[in-house]
């Protein structure tokens, strides 16, 4: 069965190998007589499932030892508190604001520390990154804080910043939620890196933290035990039951992207993707991208018609030819395709035969 292609921007499209496996060791999983749904989150059957996990995300990451890989829960939002109820000891905590997740990071930690708008995008309606050069960086800041990938701004940062080069010496807090496994991570330039696993890793319910271990034991009193990092990683994310099946299709998953090539080749489809999207958009007439190229996400592509007036039945015509989840986000309107690890490029190239067969029929 042909399946339609799925841009949603999260929960996202999985691979179907991912789904299929899952499917077949849903009653009995390597003949425990147990699906991984019931297991005991301390049974030998699922450890044996979490440090493989673990094993195989800190192969395709080249996560560095003196750094702990923590399954948790509530996604990026909860990470928007956790994260400073953990660093910063109700300090100063220098935010990069360059989108709608940034934004709402920014004032989730309000509550905990004491926010500073190192830089910002909102002067160009977040369409740009703000050069690290020019950020004002607090000489006492905690941490500093980016959201190295907007969805629904459709801005990336290609580069992490390299603080130290900008004369920080405060730990790079990085929210990589949807662009996590979709290229290599420099290390060297981060303190802490949490996402959600619902747009690249698998499905809602597990949340991803991989934190540098000098940064354990700093949480501030009122920070919740089952959220202390340290406490996490001290029991190996098992202080409290985790989403025990999130982490074992995770690890399908983790699996899957071993045997496409790793993190390397999925980055040469992501490139190749985008630039087939975006090349499309930017030669034609109707179609326009409004983000900076030097910035523009490789994992999710906001587009606008130009007569707008035209959107239901673009997005009509789209589901039509199996081509689902292409409306815009509500708070910027058009369209967005999120072309995701799992979007193969016959996906993408399905997507430019629609869009341009729509402008043909419009003209």
């Amino acid at each position: 069965m042909m399946r339609p292609y799925n841009f949603s921007a999260g929960p996202a499209a999985m691979p179907a190998e991912v789904l299929e496996e899952a499917a077949t060791e849903m009653l009995d999983w390597h003949g425990s007589g147990m699906s991984v749904m019931e297991m005991s989150h301390r049974g030998k059957e699922f450890m044996s499932i979490r440090d493989l996990a673990e094993a195989d995300l800190r192969d395709l990451l080249a996560i560095p030892e003196h750094f702990k890989v923590l399954f948790m829960q509530g996604g990026g939002l909860a990470e928007n508190a956790i994260v400073p109820l953990n660093l910063s000891q109700g300090g100063a905590v220098d935010f990069v604001v360059t989108g709608s997740w940034s934004k709402k990071s920014a004032a989730e930690a309000e509550k905990y520390c004491r926010v500073h708008e190192a830089a910002s995008n909102v002067a160009d309606h977040h369409t740009s990154l703000p050069d690290p050069g020019q950020w004002r960086l607090s000489p006492d800041a905690r941490y500093v804080h980016i959201c190295s990938n907007e969805t629904i701004n459709g801005v990336e940062f290609h580069e992490l910043p390299d603080l130290k080069a900008l004369g920080s010496h405060a730990p790079l807090v990085v929210d990589f939620s949807s662009h996590v496994a979709s290229r290599p991570v420099d290390w060297s330039r981060v303190g802490l890196a949490f996402g959600g696993a619902q747009k690249n890793l698998g499905p809602a319910g597990l949340t991803l933290v991989v934190v540098r271990e000098d940064l354990l034991g700093k949480s501030m009193s009122p920070c919740p035990s089952a959220f202390d990092y340290a406490t996490v990683a001290s029991h190996q994310s098992m202080y409290n039951t985790p989403p025990t099946y999130a982490i074992y299709v995770a690890g399908l998953t983790f699996q899957w992207l071993k045997r496409q090539g790793g993190v390397a080749e999925m980055e040469r489809r992501n490139v190749a993707k985008a630039a087939l999207l975006y090349d499309f958009i930017d030669a034609s007439g109707f179609y326009a991208n409004k983000v900076a190229k030097d910035c523009r996400s490789r994992m999710n592509v906001p587009f606008f018609l130009r007569d707008e007036a035209r959107n239901d039945a673009f997005l009509t015509g789209a589901k039509a030819r199996g081509l689902l989840q292409l409306k815009g986000h509500k708070s910027v309107g058009g369209m967005r395709a999120s072309i995701y690890n799992a979007m193969p490029m016959e996906g993408v190239n399905a997507l430019v035969d629609y869009m341009r067969d729509f402008e043909r029929t419009q003209a």
